[in-house]
Parts: structure tokens; sequence; C-alpha cells
């Protein structure tokens, strides 16, 4: 048992030592790898569906309170919030939605493409949160594992570019926005 202890002290140390953990911080293989793993490690729920789900959830959560958000900003009034999976007519899973009753062309897009608004939030974090942070291996690996849900959940589903689309004049509004904005920096 001493065999153990002594082993576990002297990985525990090798762990939390400055060095290690700054070329574990300052190397993008590392960082590459980490990211890699955790998403692999989400996968692997995928043979259950409440695995997944708990997994899922605190993704889901932000992705569809963006949608809230948003849509309840632009008077497209949710009516439905859920986080709880289940199947659509495809046979696919749904891991959470939000239901609107005002979805119109001025609000589709924005409501749609929402969760997008969480991308200005994992680059504040990276930017202004994580210098600030103690330089731990531990630290770092929450902040991957923080980042990495954000990022995810930061993309629109299938779904979501559908409903976005099903508005013409909608899109159009939005581009001709988008490009002003371009024109204007």
């Amino acid at each position: 048992m001493e065999v153990i202890a002594e082993i576990y002290a002297k990985v525990s140390a090798f762990l939390s030592s400055q060095e290690f953990i700054q070329s574990f911080v300052h190397n993008r293989f590392y960082l590459i790898l980490l990211v890699v793993f955790l998403t692999r490690l989400k996968y692997a729920t995928y043979q259950s569906m409440w695995m997944s789900a708990l997994v899922n959830i605190p993704g889901t959560l932000l992705h569809e309170l963006m949608h809230f958000l948003v849509g309840a900003f632009l008077n497209a009034r949710p009516c439905n919030f859920t986080l709880l999976p289940r199947r659509n007519l495809e046979g696919d899973y749904v891991m959470g939605s939000v239901g609107f009753q005002n979805i119109t062309f001025y609000n589709a897009v924005p409501a749609a493409l929402a969760p997008l608004l969480l991308l200005p939030i994992g680059f504040y974090l990276n930017r202004y949160f994580l210098p600030h942070m103690p330089v731990t291996l531990v630290n770092y690996v929450l902040y991957v594992f923080l980042q990495t849900i954000i990022v995810e959940n930061a993309i629109p589903s299938r779904t979501d570019f559908n409903v976005a689309g099903k508005y013409f004049s909608g899109v159009v509004l939005y581009l001709i926005l988008f490009g002003a904005l371009l024109l204007m920096l």
C-alpha cells in the first residue's frame, strides 16, 4: 500500500509542478487532444438517451436559452421551453426546444440563429476571464470543458436553419443589414 501512496504522491507532484502546467497550457497539441477527448466522451454517451441528455443539458440549456431570450426580445412570444429529450418525426432525438407563437419575417432569422450569440460570450471568457484564473491543471481542463460546451452549442441546428430560411424577406433584410454593417467597418 505504501508503494501505491508513493506513486500517487510522485504523479500528483509532477502534475501540479509549474513546469508541467506551463508546458501543458501553452501547447496547442494538448488543447486539441483535450477537446477531441471531451467530444469523444460526449459521443460515447449517445448509446443511452438519458445519459446523452444528462451530458448535453448544460449546452442544451445555453442553446435554448439564447433562442428564448432573442425570441422574447423580438416579440416572437416563446410559448414553451423544454430540455427533456424526445424523438422527432424522423426518429432522431431532439435534446431541447423552444416554441414560438409569433414567428414573422423580422424575428425568424435572429430567433433561429440566436445560439450564435454564444460565440462572443466564449470570446469574452477567453479574453477577459481566463488571464485572471490561477494557472492550474484543473482550472485549464475546466476552462477547455466550458469553452467546448459554449462553442459546440453555439452552432445552430438544421431545424434552426430551416426556420430562418422559411422567411425569404427576413433573410434578405438581415443580409442587407449585415452588408451595411460590413461597409461601415
